[in-house]
C-alpha cells in the first residue's frame, strides 16, 4: 500500500527516546532517511516531512536502548540482499520466533489441510449394548484437544448403541513420541511447559484453584473447559507449612503429587499446571464423561501397542493452517511440539524425541535453504536453540516463503511511546514474537509505507545475566522485565523507522 503520511504524532513515535545500554558494533550497513518536502510542498503534498529527531540511525536506536549482552539485527529486501544490520551473523537464541520456521516446516511437509483425528476403537463385538471387548481412545497427537470434546465423544459412544464395555478402558498416545517435558531446564511447575504426547488434552495442563476457608485452604484440580469443569484423579496438590520453595513436584507412578507453600496462597486464586501423564489424563476426563452418560469404565490403562478394532466415535482438529494460526497468535509451547514432531513423522522417520526432530528440522532448513542453524526444539523454549538475523531474513526472503507465512502471522501493533498502539500507521508489520527472560526476539515481514516488502529479525540476548537467573530459581527474576521491556521498545522504533524510510 502507498503511505499517506500525515499525523506529526505518527512520525514523532520514532523520537521516543527507549532503552538503557549502548552496544559498541556499529550496523554494517545504515538506511539514510529519505528527502521529503517541506513548507508549501509539503503542505501541497499533504506529507509531513520527517523531523529531525525522528531521523535517527540504526546504531543509535540500538545504543539508545542500553542493553547489555548481544543484539543481532537485519532487515532485507525481497531479494533477500540485507539493506541494514548489526551483529547481523551472531547466532542467538530465537525463543519463540522459531515457531514461525516450525510453522513453515509443517506447512511444507504436512500441508496446510492436514486434522489430527482422536478415535474410539471397539476390539470386539457389541451386543444388545454390550461391547465385549476393550474400549480405546486412540490419540493422532491433536494439540488443540479439549474437555468439550471428550464430552462429546462419550456422547457419541453412547450414541453408537454402547451401554456396558466388558473388557478395559486403553488409553494410547503413541502416534508421537512422549517426553515428560519440553525443555528441562524449566521450573516444574511452569503451565507452559508441559509432557507431549500422541494423547494431549488442554495443552496438557490442569487448573489449580485455592480459596482460605478458616485456618485452611480448600484446593481442587480440575479439567475445566468454558462449558465443564471434571475434577481429576491423576494429580493432587497437598499445602505445604512453609513459605519456600512455592511449589514441589514428584512423580508417583501415574500420579502428579504437588505440594504448594501456605505462605504463598494469600486468601484464594488459581493457575494452570503442567500435566505429566497426558494420555491417563485424557483417560480420566474421559472415563467420568462416559459414566454422566451411563457408561461405566474402569481406571484407564495406558499401552504402548495401537489398539485394533471398529471405529466407534472421533473427533477431528481444525485444519493445520489454522492450527498454526493460533499457535503463532498464543505462542503455544504444546502446539509447536507437537506440529514439528509431525512434520519429522510425516517424512516417513518417526523421530524418538524432540531434540531428534529438532536436529531433522536443521536438516530440512540446510537442504532448503541453505542455512545450518542449531534448534534443539520445535517451540523455542529451549534457550540452546540458535540461529543469527541473517539467517532469519534468508530464510524469509526466499521464494515462497512470504506467501506460505504471511497468512498465519500475526499483526504486530506498532504503538507510541507511551505504548498505545498508533492508528493509520502508514506501514504494516506481521510478525513472531520471543521472550524468555533476558532474551527478546522478533522476526516477519513489513509492509512499507511505499508499498515495498522487506523481512527483518530482531534478536537480543543477555546470556550471561540469563544463566544467573536460571541459577536464582526464580520465576521472573530481577531485571528480566526491565531488559525485555528495553528491547521491545527498541524493536517498536526499529520497526518504524524501517516502515518510514524504506522506498525499495
Amino acid at each position: 500500500m502507498r503511505g499517506h503520511i500525515s499525523r506529526r504524532t505518527v512520525l514523532g513515535a520514532l523520537a521516543s527516546a527507549l532503552g538503557t545500554a549502548a552496544l559498541a558494533d556499529a550496523p554494517l550497513t545504515s538506511l539514510r532517511p529519505r528527502a521529503r518536502p517541506s513548507g508549501a510542498a509539503a503542505a501541497a503534498t499533504d506529507i509531513a516531512p520527517i523531523p529531525p529527531e525522528a531521523r535517527a540511525t540504526l546504531e543509535q536506536i540500538v545504543a539508545d536502548a542500553r542493553l547489555e549482552g548481544t543484539v543481532s539485527i537485519a532487515v532485507a529486501d525481497t531479494s533477500g540482499r540485507i539493506i541494514e544490520g548489526q551483529a547481523q551473523d551472531t547466532a542467538l537464541p530465537p525463543a519463540s520466533v522459531t515457531k514461525s520456521l516450525t510453522a513453515l516446516y509443517a506447512l511444507e511437509t504436512v500441508g496446510p489441510e492436514h486434522r489430527f483425528v482422536t478415535r474410539l476403537i471397539a476390539t470386539g463385538p457389541v451386543t444388545d449394548g454390550r461391547l465385549d471387548g476393550d474400549i480405546a481412545l486412540v490419540g493422532g497427537g491433536d494439540p488443540t484437544l479439549e474437555t468439550d470434546h471428550l464430552f462429546s465423544l462419550a456422547a457419541e459412544l453412547k450414541a453408537a448403541g454402547i451401554r456396558e464395555v466388558t473388557g478395559r478402558f486403553l488409553v494410547y498416545g503413541g502416534a508421537l513420541p512422549y517426553e515428560d517435558e519440553i525443555d528441562e531446564g524449566q521450573l516444574d511447575h511452569l503451565g507452559y511447559n508441559p509432557a507431549v504426547s500422541g494423547l494431549n488434552l488442554n495443552y496438557n495442563r490442569v487448573h489449580f484453584e485455592w480459596a482460605r476457608t478458616g485456618s485452611s485452604y480448600r484446593v481442587t484440580l480440575d479439567a475445566r473447559s468454558a462449558t465443564y469443569r471434571p475434577e481429576v484423579t491423576i494429580a493432587e496438590m497437598r499445602v505445604a507449612d512453609r513459605s519456600l520453595p512455592v511449589y514441589t513436584y514428584a512423580a508417583a507412578g501415574d500420579l502428579d503429587q504437588w505440594t504448594v507453600a501456605r505462605g504463598a496462597l494469600g486468601d484464594g486464586g488459581s493457575r494452570w499446571l503442567p500435566v505429566r501423564r497426558p494420555a491417563l489424563y485424557c483417560g480420566d476426563v474421559f472415563r467420568t464423561f462416559a459414566r454422566s452418560h451411563g457408561i461405566v469404565l474402569p481406571a484407564a490403562e495406558q499401552v504402548a501397542t495401537e489398539p485394533t478394532g471398529s471405529e466407534v466415535a472421533r473427533h477431528s482438529s481444525g485444519r493445520l493452517q489454522d492450527v498454526i494460526r493460533d499457535m503463532l497468535r498464543y505462542s503455544t509451547n504444546l502446539t509447536a511440539e507437537v506440529v514439528g514432531l509431525t512434520a519429522t513423522a510425516s517424512t516417513g522417520n518417526t523421530p524418538p524425541d524432540i531434540p531428534t526432530s529438532a536436529a531433522a528440522m536443521n536438516l530440512w532448513l540446510e537442504d532448503r535453504f541453505g542455512v545450518e542453524a542449531g534448534f534443539v526444539d520445535h517451540s523455542g523454549l529451549g534457550d540452546a536453540s540458535r540461529i543469527s538475523a541473517a539467517q532469519m531474513v534468508g530464510i524469509l526472503t526466499s521464494p515462497g516463503v512470504m506467501e506460505r507465512l504471511m497468512p498465519v502471522l500475526k499483526e504486530h501493533d506498532l504503538k507510541d511511546a507511551e505504548g498505545a498502539p498508533i492508528a493509520n500507521y502508514p506501514a504494516t508489520v506481521h510478525a513472531k514474537t520471543g521472550t524468555l527472560n533476558f532474551v527478546s526476539a522478533l522476526a516477519g515481514f513489513i509492509r512499507t509505507a511505499e508499498g515495498a516488502d522487506v523481512a527483518f529479525a530482531i534478536f537480543c540476548g543477555d546470556l550471561d545475566a540469563r544463566e544467573a537467573a536460571k541459577a536464582s530459581g526464580d520465576e521472573i527474576p530481577a531485571g528480566s522485565r526491565y531488559y525485555n521491556g528495553r528491547a521491545r521498545n527498541m524493536q517498536q522504533r526499529l520497526l518504524q523507522r524501517w516502515g518510514l524510510i524504506y522506498t525499495g
